[in-house]
């Protein structure tokens, strides 16, 4: 079934419509804090549409999450009672868990290695919050882990370029359904 072909060529549609750093850099902010989404799904598309803008998109994906990771950081540090049965509702409280455990022992680390990672982010912006993690060191290292992040996609979508842009279309269908394969196969062991 080629249902990732059309989401493809649509982000690609949204990609290049005028407001969509305005769209990526709300997705980068909710996303850091609250939303499941993450902002690559917007990113890479966009690098590759406006090569010569990648830069400047990574920047301000990097921006806006690390701000958006401020407000999480806020919501751990003074909302945390109010949201733990949210975090239980929506599974995630083993992560929340395990992530207070690494925090414990690793912190500036964990949050660098988090903002690199596929692993919800939201989910250490908040525990950083909730433990009381250095601030200023929970900025810098916000900055650090999701700049390197966004500016290797930003940078590997828009030096690939047509190249990368036909790869992509020729795999997109299988790519997706094996990415979809890995997330379910990861929720289900996480949950153990």
């Amino acid at each position: 079934m080629r249902l990732f072909s059309k989401l493809y060529d649509r982000a690609l549609r949204w990609a290049a419509h005028r407001y969509a750093p305005h769209y990526l850099a709300a997705l980068s902010f909710a996303e850091s804090s609250f939303f499941p989404i993450p902002p690559d799904v917007m990113l890479a598309p966009m690098s590759l549409a406006k090569p010569q803008c990648a830069w400047y998109y990574a920047a301000l994906t990097t921006a806006a999450s690390v701000l958006g990771g401020v407000l999480g950081y806020g919501i751990g540090l003074l909302a945390f009672d109010a949201i733990q049965p949210t975090l239980e509702m929506l599974g995630y409280w083993d992560e929340y868990e395990l992530a207070k455990q690494w925090f414990a022992e690793w912190g500036f680390w964990v949050v660098l290695m988090a903002g690199f990672s596929p692993i919800p982010y939201k989910v250490f912006t908040i525990t950083a919050g909730a433990v009381v993690l250095s601030f200023p060191l929970f900025v810098i290292a916000s900055f650090i882990g999701r700049g390197a992040r966004f500016f290797l996609v930003a940078g590997i979508i828009a030096w690939g370029g047509e190249r990368m842009e036909r790869a992509l279309r020729s795999h997109v269908d299988t790519a997706g359904w094996l990415a979809l394969i890995v997330l379910v196969v990861a929720y289900l062991l996480l949950r153990k």
